[in-house]
């Protein structure tokens, strides 16, 4: 099968870092479609051998962008659109019908309970959002608390299947030498006590009252190493100035290599607001690091002593970072109940599996798909639209339904 990928950005995040290590481990023909932002991310899809294009968007409502999508989906003779994230959403499944792709489907990685994408949850995000569902055959939550939030939105429970974010476990393995680089190149003692974050800084996150918890405990022999950037860097930093431990807290930017800043931390440190996953919880805990954080639906039902949620005070944030700082460094253990069930090729698998299973079920789309195929290869090949037939259209149903 042929696939497109269609994402609002590829700047570093958990919803782009995944899409690339899927796009690694698929066994179906792929590329990529950036709405804006490539971002690193990009490189790395790019120098795995998947083509990225970048539409270049430069504000929220540009129609030419549908008219862009209709075209590269069309002329690319594509069997499946897979859209990630929720601007892509808007955009992706209406020109992916209009274009009589077979399957058209959406991973849902960051729906809030107030929040999606970093919007907040107004009338009008949500009935734009369910408008263009109609298009979907099928969103692919990426755990329970996601799917539940999408049946209180009225998106059809038939319609979702629960998949989670998959990791690369051996990706993140603990590496003491490089650790030991990270520390050179900021200037962390050897011995001194790490407490890291490691992420998209925005409001969100909530690293500031990371930072307010751990401010009493920081000193020559304990630092706080934020890796990451975002709208919140401002904020962030002046906070460290008020708290008077700007010189306690380094601000490392964004890093490509995550298995190296988590080899630097002594403990990782979570605060979240929200989460629809957990992915870079899950992250540190491939590196071995035990983590204390405030939300992590990953690890709903699952008991580890490497994990440990606490409540999204201040006041019991630094009542649990003093505990493990008081201790000092664990050493490295993975919890295999954990990675157990998170392993990336069997997530990726399914996900494969659910492309063919929606299409094998719409025997009317099969034999259109089976149709457009040349002699010579397995893309699709017959232009099934004009571009003038999207002059005019009206977003509100689907062909051969939604179901």
């Amino acid at each position: 099968m042929k696939v497109l990928h269609v994402i609002t950005g590829l700047d570093a995040g958990g919803a782009e870092q995944q899409l690339a290590t899927l796009l690694r481990h698929t066994r179906h023909e792929s590329d990529v479609v950036v709405l804006y932002n490539p971002g690193p991310v990009a490189d790395q899809i790019r120098e795995h051998g998947t083509s990225v294009r970048d539409l270049g968007m430069r504000k929220n409502t540009e129609l030419r962008a549908l008219a862009q999508l209709y075209r590269i989906v069309r002329d690319g003779r594509y069997d499946v659109v897979h859209a990630h994230l929720y601007r892509a959403q808007i955009y992706a499944r209406p020109a992916a019908r209009l274009a009589r792709v077979p399957v058209v489907l959406t991973t849902e990685h960051s729906i809030g309970e107030t929040h999606i994408e970093r919007r907040k949850m107004s009338a009008g995000v949500q009935l734009l959002y369910l408008a263009s569902e109609l298009f979907s055959d099928a969103t692919i939550a990426v755990s329970d608390v996601v799917r539940d939030r999408l049946v209180r939105w009225k998106v059809s429970a038939k319609k979702i299947s629960v998949i989670p974010n998959g990791l690369e476990v051996d990706e993140f393995a603990y590496d003491p030498e490089a650790g030991r680089q990270v520390r050179d190149q900021f200037g962390i003692p050897t011995d001194a006590y790490v407490i890291g974050a490691l992420g998209r800084l925005d409001s969100n996150k909530r690293v500031g009252m990371t930072m307010e918890a751990a401010a009493p405990l920081l000193g020559e022999q304990c630092r706080m190493l934020v890796i990451g950037r975002g709208d919140d860097l401002p904020h962030l930093e002046a906070k460290a100035k008020t708290l008077g431990v700007a010189d306690w807290v380094i601000f490392g930017g964004y890093q490509a290599d995550s298995r190296a800043m988590l080899s630097a931390f002594d403990l990782y440190v979570a605060a979240s607001e929200q989460e629809t996953f957990g992915l870079a919880v899950l992250e540190a805990l491939a590196s071995g690091l035990p983590v204390l954080y405030t939300t992590c639906p990953a690890l709903d039902g699952i008991q580890t002593e490497r994990a440990r949620q606490v409540e999204g005070t201040v006041a019991a944030l630094r009542e649990a970072i003093q505990s493990e700082t008081k201790a000092g460094p664990r050493p490295r253990q993975v919890p295999t109940e954990v990675f157990d069930l998170y392993g990336m090729q069997s997530v990726v698998s399914r996900i494969d599996e659910l492309y063919e299973q929606i299409l094998a079920v719409r025997p009317r789309r099969a034999e259109r798909a089976m149709s457009r195929r040349p002699a010579e290869g397995p893309s699709l090949s017959v232009p099934l639209l004009d571009d003038s037939a999207l002059e005019g259209v009206a977003i509100g149903g689907t062909e051969e339904g939604a179901a």
